[in-house]
């Protein structure tokens, strides 16, 4: 048993902002799960955050921390060119690995993650599948009230034009596609429980950094059923989940940042007045994603319920972002096989 009590510490690759501000405090709030060690190729940095944090150890090399044999799982937050290397070794060091999304820069990288031990759980980080609002926005799907599920919408958008940030860094798997754009291909999948056939983008990229700053993509997922979205680098921040069927539609207002300290409302229209004045609200209590999902992940190590998603599943979502890229380049359909 580990600190406070709980059963699984984890050792977190880097000190990155993602981990600071919502992964590590997350793990920290679970039922299951304490944050034991935190790495960093700068040990003064990485001393730094762990004193912040409360976290027990601190390493200057990332080999130290998936050395230490105390250590049951590694979140691995790096950059995107460094998520296969790092959750290769890691899982060769004997860690579960829950990786930052996009789990790869393609897909043929990621299928390097589905020949590793079975005994071994390596999963991509969409917390948003853990939120209780996207289970029970499933729920009403399942339920029939929308009618049949045709159409979902969405869009993402946030400003970042700093040259400095990763974000903004083509060769490393920068752009709105790769941060953001993964996510309502995710809800796609989620929602319509299927996988999709075929994607077609149109891509604007930054003349600078090469990088797409604005993104959209249509994607059929057969029987009549597409998923369209925009997704930016450059635009207003916004972001909304529009689950349109034959007899209502469902909106989700905060799909993708849901705060963990607020009640995240879902609207249900039938269309019947304007304005969405026939609109009925459901307020949801407040939940840290982040904790849903390191729970959710460390059940799955324990054994108390089967891995929900594993390499295979971002394997499926990386071969359709690499139909979006692949269409931007021919301006035509590309098949998801």
């Amino acid at each position: 048993m580990g600190k406070a009590g709980k059963p699984i510490r984890w050792g977190i690759l880097s000190t990155a902002k993602i981990g600071r501000e919502k992964v590590i405090p997350g793990i920290q709030s679970s039922k299951y799960g304490t944050v034991a060690a935190i790495a960093s190729r700068d040990l003064v940095r990485a001393r730094e955050t762990a004193g912040a944090l409360g976290i027990e150890k601190a390493y200057g090399s990332y080999e130290e921390l998936l050395a230490d044999p105390d250590i049951d799982a590694i979140y691995n937050p790096l950059p995107n060119h460094l998520h296969v290397p790092l959750t290769l070794q890691a899982v060769e060091a004997g860690k579960h690995v829950l990786c930052e999304k996009p789990v790869a820069l393609n897909a043929e990288e990621a299928r390097q993650l589905m020949h590793l031990p079975k005994d071994r759980l390596v999963a991509e980080g969409f917390m948003v599948r853990a939120h209780p609002q996207w289970i029970r926005a499933r729920e009403i799907v399942r339920s029939g009230a929308l009618g049949e599920l045709k159409a979902i919408q969405s869009f993402f958008s946030y400003f970042n034009a700093d040259p400095s940030n990763i974000r903004n860094m083509a060769g490393i798997g920068g752009g709105g596609l790769m941060d953001i754009g993964c996510y309502p291909i995710v809800a796609g999948r989620y929602f319509f429980e299927a996988e999709p056939k075929r994607a077609i983008s149109l891509i604007d990229r930054d003349p600078e950094f090469g990088t797409d700053r604005v993104a959209s993509a249509l994607i059929d997922f057969g029987g009549g059923r597409r998923l369209d979205f925009t997704v930016a680098t450059q635009l207003a921040p916004y972001q909304r989940i529009q689950l349109v069927g034959t007899k209502k539609r469902l909106e989700i207002l905060i799909p993708y940042n849901a705060p963990g300290n607020e009640g995240m409302v879902l609207r249900l229209d039938d269309g019947s007045k304007f304005a969405d004045a026939a609109s009925v609200t459901e307020t949801l209590a407040p939940s840290d994603q982040y904790a849903e999902l390191a729970d959710v992940f460390a059940r799955s190590i324990l054994g108390e319920i089967d891995p929900p998603y594993g390499p295979a599943d971002a394997v499926q979502n990386m071969k359709t972002l690499d139909a979006l890229f692949e269409s931007e380049k021919t301006g035509a359909w590309a098949e998801i096989s």
